[in-house]
């Protein structure tokens, strides 16, 4: 997720999103027939301005990172509430533009390649820089956090001390050898087996579909070694919990996908901004790991309170 990249949708950008965080997390509170831009549940705050909805895609770690949002700005004296659910970024970029959405977590890569899919740029500090410019009028984004979500090439243990793998690079003198565990469409997407070829010329024995978006049909057939490489995405709790090896990405395979706030300026406040600055100031990719943990895993618990949690650890909320 480089060359052009002009379909990468990845889960990210699904139409796509394979409904997950990698965790093919059936978690979603998507109401069957409800409406997903309807009245928004009340997470509300006291404090002064318009209040602001801050919307997320159909997915736990976009409800997770709402939440996180609407609870730093309440803790700020900004009055806000969430709206769960919205949808894939088709859906809930359109609800950001016409205003029944004020602010949502996107992610910087797949953002810039939905208002320019000829976007060729793959570091987060290209991306990030591009994105201002192609984002359309009365769109804009805060500060990009250095958490990040996107596909990665995952081993094992074992399999990366037996074919001494620490990057893609080393992964394509043995990929013919190797079968690769992934989505159906990784074999057509711009950074799946087409970007494998031309990036590394890295041509694996077969490609196994899994439809679980790299959850855990698709960790069991890698720790199984039904799959010898899997793609993974990168704040998937399993890669730690069973001391997995993402494969370094030399030549940027998988272009940056940095966690920032997008956001309608017709209510944006000084205030507002600074309070969600301040997240992206301190969110990491280990914390979207945790967090995914603790709502996806034997917690259980709820996106709203591990939000909470979250944002009273690091001292955003009192």
């Amino acid at each position: 997720m480089k060359e052009t990249h002009p379909s990468i949708l990845g889960r990210r950008a699904f139409g796509g999103l394979a409904a997950g965080v990698g965790l093919a997390l059936a978690l979603s509170a998507c109401g069957g027939g409800s409406d997903p831009l309807g009245s928004a549940p009340a997470t509300s705050g006291s404090g002064s301005g318009s209040a602001l909805v801050i919307g997320s895609a159909d997915f736990p770690e976009s409800q997770i990172i709402a939440e996180v949002y609407a609870g730093a700005l309440n803790a700020a004296g900004v009055t806000a509430s969430t709206k769960p659910n919205i949808g894939s970024r088709e859906v809930y970029f359109k609800a950001v533009q016409d205003g029944s959405v004020d602010v949502i977590p996107d992610y910087s890569g797949n953002l810039l390649l939905h208002v320019d899919k000829e976007a060729a740029e793959v570091s987060a500090e290209d991306i990030f820089k591009a994105l201002p410019a192609k984002l359309p009028e009365g769109l804009a984004v805060l500060e990009a956090s250095k958490a990040e979500d996107k596909d990665a090439m995952v081993v094992t243990k074992a399999t990366a001390e037996k074919y001494q793998l620490k990057s893609i690079e080393d992964l394509a003198k043995v990929c013919s050898e190797l079968v690769v565990g992934a989505p159906a469409t990784f074999a057509e997407r711009a950074y799946g087996l087409p970007g494998l070829k031309k990036n590394y010329s890295c041509e694996p024995k077969k490609l196994e579909p899994f439809s679980d978006g790299g959850g855990p049909i698709t960790v069991k057939a890698l720790l199984e070694d039904q799959v010898q490489v899997a793609d993974i995405y990168t704040t998937t709790p399993a890669i730690a919990d069973n001391d997995l090896v993402v494969l370094e990405d030399p030549k940027n395979n998988f272009i940056a996908q940095q966690v920032l706030p997008l956001y309608n300026k017709a209510k944006m406040t000084d205030k507002a901004k600074e309070a969600l600055n301040s997240v992206s100031k301190i969110l990491t990719t280990e914390d979207l790991i945790n967090l995914n943990r603790a709502v996806s895993g034997s917690q259980k618990q709820n996106p709203k309170d591990a939000a909470a949690a979250w944002l009273k650890d690091k001292g955003l909320v009192k």
